[in-house]
Parts: C-alpha cells; structure tokens; sequence
C-alpha cells in the first residue's frame, strides 16, 4: 500500500474542511504548489489535489494552481471537485492532471460516468464514491451534492454497474470520518478489496498516525489518501517512507 498525499484547495490556498463542511476550515501557511514540491521530493508517486472552490460552484475554480502543481508532478496529480462533464475532464488532462476524480456526476449521471471510462480510458478516471453507514452493518450509501445528501444508490450497486464499464481506481471515504482524526473504516476497505479485487481501491477519512497506515495496510487497499496527519506531522517523514512508491 502506498500513501498519496492530499491538497485540499480554497481560493488558492491549502485548507481542510472538517467532515467536508465549508463552515469548518483550517488554512493552513502553505503554497499548494510548494507543499506538492515537497512531498515530491519525499518520494511521493501521486498527489491529490481537491478544488473546493470546484466542487462548490460546480465549475473549476483553481485551475492555475492545479497546473502548477502539475507542472511538478507531470502525469502524476489526480485532481476532483467540480468534474462533471467530460469537458471539465479534458481541461485537467490538459493541464498536466494524470487522473481526473470525479464524484457526484458517478451517482447522478452514471450513463455518462461509463461513457466517460470508455472515452478517456480507466487509467485517467478516479470515481470518488463517498459512503455514510447509519450502522456499522449497514449497506453503505452513496452521498452527494457535497456530502448534504444521501442517494439511494449502495456502494455495491454503484461498483458493479462502473466495474462492467472497466472501472480501475475508487476512492472511498466515510464521510463520518474525513478531517475528524478518529481513525480509518477499516472494515469498510476490507470489505471493498475483498469484494473487487480487481480494483484498486483510494482509502480516504481518519488517517491518525503510523499506526492507521498499518491497519489499512492489511485491507488489501492500493493506497491511502493522508491530509490532515501529514500538515499537521502527526506521521513524520521518516515513517512516511515506507509507504511512499518512488522513496
């Protein structure tokens, strides 16, 4: 498993929402260009990067950003927020962007979202499917519109429609967990790998410590997305390591 480190973008600055709430920020003293930099030169193989501003408005927002980070990383950036037609995907391409990360236009236009796959292939397309569970047993349930709804679409049904359509990369987060440093869905990401080994599976939401990384390492998942733990240094860089592909 590897770490992808995550730049969440507001108004060209390097932010985290607490449970995705606009209301709830942290800025953090950064450049988002620079911190990609560094992450770079600690060996990270991809970063993703979230343009809040995008996926508020529904349009990119932070585009000259994103294509500088890109110019950092060439190929090697995944970018989501406000990714809902394939015009918006062939701008991020463009722009240098390696994979685009699209999320809410998977659950309300999945006709399209299959297109999508097949248009630009499945190595340049994340789907951001984002679950909230009522109970820990329960059928996990598609969320949307920036986490202020719940669709009546499961995680399963959602992954068996894309997987026909040749779906590759899913990154999954509980939105219960996201910013609020209580730990990962561990149980969740078992069940996805163990479910569609064949994807390769994003673990988003919880990320503490060193200690996280190891229980996701034992899911199955290819990768875990970490923001808030590495701003913060709660995982040094020399733990890091390990997790980085290119260290």
């Amino acid at each position: 498993m590897k770490v992808i480190p995550a730049i969440d973008i507001k108004d060209g600055r390097c932010v985290r929402l607490f449970k995705g709430r606009f209301d709830d920020v942290t800025e953090y003293d950064t450049d988002p260009a620079m911190l990609a930099a560094d992450y770079a030169r600690q060996g990270a193989d991809w970063i993703h990067c979230v343009d809040l501003d995008g996926a508020r408005q529904g349009v990119a927002g932070n585009l000259s950003k994103i294509t500088q980070i890109a110019a950092k990383l060439p190929g090697r950036v995944q970018v989501g927020g406000g990714v809902r037609d394939a015009a918006a995907i062939s701008a991020l391409l463009e722009a240098g962007v390696g994979r685009a990360v699209v999320g809410s236009a998977a659950v309300q236009q999945p006709a399209e979202t299959s297109g999508w796959l097949q248009e630009f292939g499945a190595d340049r397309i994340v789907l951001a499917l984002d679950v909230s569970r009522e109970q820990p047993d329960a059928s996990p349930m598609l969320v949307i519109k920036g986490w202020t709804e719940t669709s009546r679409v499961t995680l399963w049904e959602a992954l068996d429609e894309f997987t026909a359509a040749g779906l590759r990369h899913v990154l999954c987060t509980d939105i219960s967990r996201d910013g609020a440093m209580t730990g990962p869905a561990v149980d969740l990401y078992s069940e996805c790998a163990g479910r569609y080994p064949g994807i390769a599976f994003q673990a988003s939401g919880g990320v503490r410590d060193l200690a996280d990384l190891v229980d996701l390492e034992t899911t199955g998942v290819h990768s875990a997305i970490v923001g808030k733990a590495l701003l913060e240094g709660r995982i040094t860089e020399t733990e890091l390591q390990p997790f980085l592909q290119s260290a």
